[in-house]
């Protein structure tokens, strides 16, 4: 059990740096933030809408829902705020039998999100006071979860995104989760590496069963608090990328609420954990610094590496107001357990982000990465960023599709077109804002003809802020099971 006199210590020594901070943010510069002006302004209120018109044709078994989460601050943004805060909101847009049944988007109800809204917050327990979740929508144990690295506890929703509800995994969850879990095709677990800003010591490898349920909570030492946006896993390990963007107190005190910055005395480094191991098993392979935010696969090959492919950063939130420097390029890092070395080699230089596969193939050995184009010269409205880019890693082939004028692509994500079918063989989905209209439109790509116009587009007339990442939720699964709904929904509401 915790120290009474420690925590009554470090409640106070916090209470006194949140004073701090606060008066330092008023120090701050008030220019307007980038991230809530322009292609980024957030919306203003909830919509449902039935009946969507579509151009071309919806491909038949392409049923199912598309979720995407964004930070869509309900007040108006303040001194210190960033991009990766903000109260959450989720998109959804269900398709079925070729038609787009709805649209509906509806801000997670947060405590500060439900005052703001003048509403009741979502029930469920909460960790701590931060509980905004705003970054992804992924599918676990047959259940639908919004979720947010280093604090909040992740929130089941329903398919109709009406009942919400905060749920550690039905009490399973120690502490913070991760934007970014991935889920084993072979084994039906899920993978997380969770940070936690408040611990600087230590990182946790977090495994769900296909039950929904956590039976691995493994703590890792690192040092100095580092920001561990994304991992990968392959059949032997967990990925940790341990990288230098760390826990900033000077940031902190300065009232950035992003308090994460480039720190050149943290080792770059990567670390292979065995997947049943403890944390004093982990390999840790050294990296020329760089940073990551987002892998996209890991195999072992033959020969005992692992050969994992991400976007990587020389730097970033390098001044002293943080944000990104030069954009990332996308890479294949071969990870020599022996030799404790990583090797980076160039893929591509183009500027790029978000990098997606057929998600079948987690920790298995992959040919095709699909990313989506950002601006090179770093502009926040993501001028000229109206490409996508599908990477052949077998030929080294880069295929683009255009979307021209002023439209903006989000990530795409790959929908098989069967069961069984081939890796390529499928579908990409996602929304493109279209700037010069302030609209958006939910579009199908053939990942095969992946330069042709677009197989459907449905239209929607308003513009969704770019936001951050989004999923595919087919209506059954793999084995014909109907995908399950929050306990609100199962007992019949939210209906």
């Amino acid at each position: 059990m915790p120290n009474p006199v420690q925590s009554a210590f470090r409640a106070a020594a916090e209470g006194g740096v949140a004073l701090v901070a606060a008066c330092n943010r008023l120090r701050l510069p008030g220019t307007q933030n980038p991230f809530v002006v322009g292609v980024h302004e957030p919306m203003r209120e909830e919509l449902t809408l039935h009946d969507l018109p579509v151009t071309g044709t919806i491909p038949p078994g392409l049923d199912g829902l598309y979720l995407k989460m964004g930070a869509n601050p309900v007040r108006p943004a303040t001194r210190g705020h960033d991009w990766f805060l903000g109260d959450g909101m989720v998109h959804g847009l269900a398709i079925e039998g070729g038609r787009a049944l709805w649209y509906r988007n509806r801000w997670i109800g947060s405590r500060t999100a439900a005052a703001a809204l003048g509403r009741p917050a979502a029930p469920g327990p909460r960790r701590g006071g931060n509980d905004t979740v705003n970054t992804n929508v992924v599918e676990i144990g047959g259940r639908i979860f919004a979720v947010v690295e280093a604090g909040s506890f992740p929130v089941e929703l329903s398919r109709t995104l009406e009942a919400q509800r905060y749920d550690p995994f039905d009490g399973t969850l120690a502490g913070s989760f991760t934007g970014h879990p991935h889920r084993d095709p072979l084994t039906g677990e899920t993978h997380a590496i969770a940070y936690d800003g408040r611990v600087w010591d230590s990182v946790r490898h977090v495994v769900v069963a296909p039950t929904g349920r956590v039976v691995r909570e493994v703590p890792v030492a690192v040092a100095h608090g580092p920001c561990i946006h994304d991992c990968a896993i392959t059949e032997r390990f967990a990925i940790v990328l341990d990288l230098p963007v760390t826990f900033s107190f000077r940031a902190l005190l300065a009232g950035y609420r992003f308090p994460f910055r480039w720190n050149p005395g943290h080792r770059a480094r990567v670390g292979l954990l065995p997947r049943t191991g403890d944390g004093a098993d982990i390999a840790w392979c050294a990296v020329e610094p760089c940073f990551v935010f987002h892998a996209a696969n890991a195999y072992d090959d033959a020969d005992g590496r692992v050969i994992l492919d991400v976007v990587a950063y020389e730097t970033v939130f390098a001044s002293a107001g943080g944000g990104l420097d030069a954009p990332g390029r996308l890479e294949r890092w071969t990870i020599d357990p022996s030799a404790k070395r990583v090797e980076r080699r160039l893929i591509d230089p183009a500027a790029q982000e978000f990098p997606r596969i057929d998600e079948r193939l987690f920790g298995q050995r992959h040919r095709y990465v699909y990313t989506v184009s950002v601006p090179a010269d770093g502009n926040t409205q993501l001028s000229g960023a109206t490409q996508l880019y599908k990477h052949d890693l077998e030929t080294g082939a880069r295929r683009v599709h255009e979307f021209g004028g002023r439209r903006v692509p989000g990530e795409f994500v790959f929908v098989p077109a069967r069961p069984g079918a081939g890796e390529d063989e499928g579908w990409l989905v996602g929304l493109v804002i279209d700037t010069a209209r302030d609209t958006t439109d939910f579009t199908v790509l053939d990942a095969r003809a992946f330069e042709a116009p677009p197989v459907a587009s449905v239209h929607l007339g308003h513009r969704i802020p770019p936001g951050f990442h989004g999923n595919w939720f087919p209506t059954r699964d793999r084995a014909g099971t109907a995908t399950r709904g929050t306990r609100e929904e199962r007992a019949g509401a939210g209906s």
